[in-house]
């Protein structure tokens, strides 16, 4: 007779059998810049793990390295595996990576397995990832992100303005790049969104702090409601600095480059922001991003959910305090292009469709394929 897990279940849990790893780059559709790095490509790793007859599917935004460490070093921990028993993968994973530093694409990778094992999951129980997480909030509210600095005025004025007349209710520009530009793209965005469109700002740490002050001040005027990473994140004084000092209607938000609980815990702990910002696809996938959410909850603190909106959406509906989900543009086109089932928003808002299991997500590998690496 063959060994319980030779037949595919350990007791009565069905047991990881396959795990595949492939990675995509896709170039932009226009070059692209922040007020401290400039790109003309991303890069897609996306992951397959099958249990029985079912397969769950995870990404993230990385390099092409992180596929390589999840080929070598991840597979083989996932292999043989309890499908249901993701903590316990999890916990595998982080110590795999110990003697290779848990930030940056280790990370990145646990993420990627992370997702796959939770949409199997959802996919064996033949369930939504929001019904399997438990679901806080039907539908989650987006802000249309981009206003790249490397954009004419004519450009960011047509992307930012198209945006609002879909119904977003917020959109949000790159700024810091060229400071002394900074006021009139801004005057520009509101003129192109009207009055009734909330308006961000993200620096990406390009400013000094007395330099960030002294824009936040001026950005006042246009009614800028969010100033992200006015300094860069490393900063925690700066940024406790500037969220002290900034106009009250103006919220100070970074965490997009956290990749443990740790990092979080310490921006909290400073009082460095008045929105969290967190990334599943960096803080080693929905485990990690629902500890950072119950440490916004414990300090008060709203979370929002960095970029790829498609991956985000289920955990984030789980969630009782998130407050937004960025709905980036180089990943809404990415994601059109790679997945069937991408939810398109409705008056700026996200609704999971509950008849799909999973995070109902699936890959059209033709459409995925030109762009192989």
């Amino acid at each position: 007779m063959m060994a319980a897990q030779e037949m595919g279940v350990i007791g009565n849990a069905p047991v990881v059998r396959d795990v595949s790893v492939s990675a995509y780059t896709v170039p932009t559709d226009y070059p692209e810049s922040d007020g401290t790095l400039a790109w003309d490509k991303t890069t897609l790793v996306l992951v397959h793990a099958s249990a029985a007859d079912k397969t769950g599917m995870g990404y993230t935004y990385a390099d092409v390295a992180t596929a390589e460490l999840i080929k070598q070093t991840l597979t083989p921990i996932i292999l043989g595996t309890n499908a249901m028993a993701i903590p316990a993968c999890w916990s595998a994973m982080r110590h795999a990576i110990r003697n290779l530093g848990r930030p940056g694409i280790c990370s990145m990778a646990i993420a990627a397995v992370d997702f796959a094992l939770w949409d199997l999951k959802a996919k064996l129980l033949d369930l939504p990832l929001v019904s399997l997480l438990g679901a806080a909030q039907p539908s989650i509210e987006i802000y249309g992100s981009g206003g790249f600095t490397s954009y004419p005025i004519s450009k960011l004025q047509k992307q930012l303005g198209g945006w609002a007349e879909q119904g977003i209710k917020a959109v949000k520009m790159k700024i810091g790049r060229e400071p002394d530009n900074d006021v009139d793209r801004v005057k520009a965005a509101r003129e192109a969104v009207g009055s009734s469109v909330a308006l961000y700002v993200d620096a990406n740490g390009a400013y000094s702090r007395k330099q960030a002050l002294s824009m936040a001040k001026q950005f006042e005027e246009f009614g800028v409601s969010w100033f992200e990473e006015p300094v860069t994140s490393d900063d925690l004084e700066g940024l406790r600095l500037v969220r002290d000092r900034a106009p009250a209607g103006m919220d100070i938000a970074a965490g997009e480059y956290g990749y443990d609980v740790l990092y979080f815990k310490r921006m909290l702990d400073a009082g460095a922001v008045d929105v969290q910002q967190g990334d599943a696809s960096r803080c080693a996938g929905v485990s990690e991003f629902l500890r950072v959410s119950a440490l916004c909850d414990a300090a008060n603190i709203p979370m929002s959910a960095h970029t790829s909106p498609s991956l985000h959406l289920h955990p984030c509906c789980s969630l009782s305090r998130l407050r937004n989900i960025e709905y980036f543009h180089d990943h809404v086109r990415i994601e059109k292009i790679f997945f069937d089932g991408v939810i398109q928003p409705v008056d700026g808002r996200l609704h999971p469709d509950l008849s799909r299991p999973g995070m109902g997500l699936e890959l059209k590998q033709i459409d995925a394929q030109r762009y192989t690496v």
